[in-house]
């Protein structure tokens, strides 16, 4: 079955070019489009769709309520949002995260980063690319924890094998590049990210990645 796709963006001319690369690909089917995040709701609410590209700027409502509202505690539906942000990311964009998010990509990006994106993100996965990664939590360096703060409790009810595959996490690493880094194999590093995103009440990696510099476990810019 196709990937079912929700356009959102208050960009008519964004929306048309996203929908002409996307129809390209036989395994995903653009469904509707929004202009606003009110739109984005009943949209979500009538179509089901399997992902939204989800804009961060637009009027009446933005992106980052929308998110909330699409992937909130409670919800039982199936989509997952992606969100759209320009090449010097929006300030919101960690605010989407925390909302739910499982990802971002940047509007510019080529055609076929765009839907390898989408395809990650509807298998449940997260999308979260190390270069994008670090210059967004570098850019909020002042709003993040030094690292010199007490970590929370909630940090101290991992194993120290599991805070590494964090700090790991935190860095784009994926489960395969993770293996290679520790010599274990990529069922124990999957086993290892589950308990931490179980023991941490988190959704998914970008979750962790986010909250690994909220907690003051990764300093930004630290390797």
């Amino acid at each position: 079955m196709a990937i079912r796709v929700l356009l959102v963006d208050d960009q008519p001319l964004l929306r048309t070019g996203f929908r002409m690369i996307l129809e390209a690909e036989q395994d995903l089917a653009v469904v509707g489009e929004a202009g606003d995040g009110l739109q984005a709701l009943d949209q979500v609410r009538a179509l089901q769709p399997d992902v939204v590209l989800m804009d961060i700027r637009m009027p009446r409502m933005d992106g980052v309520e929308a998110t909330r509202q699409i992937t909130g505690p409670g919800r039982d539906g199936p989509a997952k949002v992606l969100v759209l942000t320009t090449f010097d990311l929006d300030e919101y964009v960690v605010e989407a995260l925390r909302a739910g998010a499982s990802g971002f990509l940047l509007k510019d990006a080529p055609a076929h980063e765009l839907v390898q994106a989408i395809r990650v993100v509807a298998a449940g996965e997260a999308m979260l690319a190390p270069s994008i990664t670090r210059r967004l939590l570098d850019k909020y360096a002042t709003h993040l924890p030094s690292g010199e703060e007490p970590v929370p409790d909630t940090l101290h009810t991992l194993t120290d094998r599991e805070v590494e595959v964090l700090k790991l996490v935190s860095r784009g690493l994926s489960n395969a590049e993770i293996a290679a880094d520790l010599f274990v194999s990529e069922t124990t590093v999957k086993t290892h990210v589950g308990h931490v995103l179980t023991k941490l009440g988190l959704r998914d990696r970008v979750q962790a990645a986010v909250y690994a510099y909220e907690s003051g476990l990764v300093r930004p810019g630290a390797q």
